[in-house]
């Protein structure tokens, strides 16, 4: 009898999605044992006090009124126009870029990170982000025929190790003839480190040193951007993306999933910030060509809301007042969880802001073994553990610390 029907093409194929499957166990306990003795601490999506699903009252109320024509129709495989246009207004803000920009749709953040590295990768290809990272990446890499490989994001001082990230590129493309990298800035999922702008200049510097002969793209995945702080403070690194050379590609993947709560919606966009018509042009036609061939197009509803949200500056204001709220919210639950770490000697990776924090650890398996049999569901990483500040309540944000500390001591 055949064990094994479908081809596994170089993947490694898991049972179930890691963090989708911890977060239903999670979800059976509460309704075996009740709400009050459960800590779902996995979920990437911004939950009340109570553990429901937030929605922005002022997008909810745009969605309820959208025309069969605004939702039910086939969106352009790029996305339609006014989205196109408004999701470039989302992305850069107040800045002004000078370079040639192109968007295209595509189906929330992930969308985006699959099509670069199919695009801009060539089949084989490492893929290099960084040593804390989210999950998917390795999959969609795999995915793709390509691998991903890593560099160290912090160094000894806490801060941004440019040097292990310089030191991999060379590496790298000494035997690729191009080279995607992955950052994922700011608020970075699973370790809330925002990039500086010091750290940025270091960036662009390291990656102007790549040789003329050889290509990258930088995808910067800015899926948390607007829970950063302030939301024109958290891309204030734009303008330095327009000091790279020509060789080096600035690919922007933005997700509408956090931003306006359209989790399920599935909206997004990828942008490139092009020094040449010719490679704009380029982005466009490949891209779409990639969405053409996976998701085809994407769900309208989400273009429509964006378009509407940007088409009525009222309704705009009211959707950033509202998002603040929550933003604020987040920051608190963080600020709570990071202070009683730090009361009782828990040890944390470098944290600034958004929906995750980490903290590091011997045997994460056994460590979220150990508190799952307590009621308590994190996300086990290579080298420690991940828990949503998102999905939980400043109170309990308080009282995790100390579980996790005795967790982590009895192993």
């Amino acid at each position: 009898m055949l064990s094994r029907y479908a081809s596994k093409n170089g993947r490694n194929i898991p049972q179930e999605d890691k963090i989708f499957g911890i977060s239903n166990r999670a979800k059976a306990m509460m309704a075996k044992e009740g709400k009050d003795k459960v800590v779902n601490a996995t979920i990437g999506a911004l939950l009340d006090d109570e553990g429901k699903v937030i929605v922005l009252s002022s997008v909810d109320e745009v969605f309820k009124t959208l025309t069969p024509d605004e939702y039910a129709q086939y969106s352009p495989i790029g996305g339609t126009p006014d989205f196109k246009e408004a999701v470039k207004k989302d992305v850069f803000r107040n800045f002004k870029p000078t370079r040639f920009v192109e968007a295209v749709a595509t189906p929330g953040g992930t969308g985006a990170i699959r099509s670069t590295i199919s695009n801009y990768s060539n089949v084989g290809d490492k893929v290099l982000t960084t040593d804390w990272f989210w999950a998917p990446y390795n999959s969609i890499a795999q995915e793709a025929g390509r691998s991903l490989t890593t560099f160290e994001l912090f160094n000894e001082e806490g801060t941004f190790n440019y040097h292990s990230l310089e030191e991999k590129v060379n590496e790298l493309l000494e035997v690729q003839e191009c080279l995607v990298i992955i950052l994922n800035t700011p608020s970075h999922n699973p370790t809330g480190y925002s990039l500086s702008e010091e750290e940025w200049k270091e960036v662009v510097r390291i990656l102007n040193n790549i040789p003329e002969d050889k290509k990258a793209t930088l995808l910067v995945d800015i899926a948390y951007a607007d829970f950063a702080g302030e939301e024109a403070d958290s891309r204030k690194f734009f303008p330095l993306l327009e000091q790279l050379n020509e060789n080096v590609l600035p690919v922007i993947g933005h997700s509408l999933s956090k931003s306006y709560t359209l989790y399920g919606l599935r909206a997004g966009a990828m942008l490139c910030m092009a020094k040449t018509k010719e490679v704009a042009d380029e982005f466009k036609r490949v891209c779409e060509f990639s969405a053409r061939a996976s998701w085809s197009n994407c769900p309208r509803a989400g273009h429509s809301i964006l378009s509407r949200i940007y088409a009525d500056e009222e309704l705009l204001n009211r959707v950033m007042a509202e998002r603040k709220e929550h933003r604020d919210m987040l920051i608190k639950r963080g600020a709570a969880f990071m202070e009683e770490a730090e009361k009782i000697g828990l040890k944390t990776v470098p944290f600034r802001s958004g929906f995750f924090m980490t903290i590091p650890c011997d045997n994460p398996e056994a460590v979220a073994v150990k508190l799952e049999a307590e009621g308590i569901f994190t996300v086990p990483l290579a080298k420690g553990i991940r828990v949503s500040g998102a999905s939980i309540s400043e109170e309990v944000c308080r009282k995790l610390p100390a579980a996790i500390k005795n967790a982590i001591d009895s192993i």
